[in-house]
């Protein structure tokens, strides 16, 4: 039963979730108004509003108007939910884990924003940061992570520095930096350096897809390969361990 309330909470995160991914890049309130028909603004009754099991009775259809409703709606409930089993399996069910389960929820919403919208919201980032630093279990640990955030953000905007002056151009964001203070701060230092590793080996298959002539085509959005390898390292992170250990001793 615990389990199953889990996955609510996680779902229920997500319908949230759904609202800053529209309101936000918009800067619109995520408070007010209340829940409406993006199409016909008619608001929506409380039963419309049911994660998950409100798409499924409405078809996918708005009960008013019948225009379609986005797959990304149940989607992103949907990932959310087994965010936050798969985040209490393996903390269990502990703030540590709520706290970890959130960061890879703001994470979600960043990356579809990000690749929606090529922007990347200092609010939901700076967010995803603070739970990283926080999900801890003790005092030592909170220190861990902060210190570990502070370092993986000093390298990154080193490396940027660096990197603008070679290549002549702005070679990443400030919202990277912030990034790779996150995932320092819910890896470490050697695991958030294979999370980057490995998510430039993921990116590399759709930027050769995408890649043309055209400018636009270079700006493949990097935040939702981040997250995933983020998220593949992090519930590896023992078996990655011993891996690197056997390699370099």
């Amino acid at each position: 039963m615990e389990w199953v309330l889990v996955i609510i909470l996680g779902v229920m995160i997500g319908s949230f979730l759904n609202v800053v991914i529209l309101r936000t890049p918009r800067d619109e309130s995520i408070s007010f108004p209340a829940s409406h028909c993006m199409s016909c603004n008619t608001p929506l009754r409380a039963w419309h509003n049911i994660p998950l099991l409100s798409w499924l009775f409405l078809r996918g259809k708005c009960a008013f108007c019948g225009v379609k409703i986005s797959i990304q709606y149940p989607i992103i409930e949907a990932l959310s939910g087994l965010i936050f089993l798969f985040a209490a399996l393996k903390f269990g069910i502990n703030f540590q884990a709520f706290g970890i389960a959130m960061v890879f929820a703001f994470l979600l919403a960043l990356s579809v924003i990000d690749f929606r919208y090529k922007m990347v919201p200092d609010s939901l980032n700076l967010s995803a940061l603070t739970f990283a630093i926080f999900s801890v279990a003790t005092m030592g640990e909170f220190v861990t992570h902060f210190t570990n955030a502070l370092l993986l953000a000093g390298g990154f905007s080193l490396l940027r520095f660096y990197l603008s002056y070679a290549i002549k151009k702005e070679a990443m964001g400030e919202a990277d930096i912030m990034i790779a203070a996150t995932m320092g701060a819910v890896l470490g230092i050697k695991l958030a350096l294979v999370a980057v590793f490995l998510s430039a080996i993921l990116a590399l298959p759709a930027l050769l897809l995408t890649r043309t002539e055209d400018e636009e085509s270079e700006q493949l959005p990097f935040i939702p390969f981040l997250a995933i390898a983020t998220w593949i390292v992090l519930m590896f992170n023992a078996e990655i361990a011993l891996y690197l250990e056997a390699l370099y001793g």
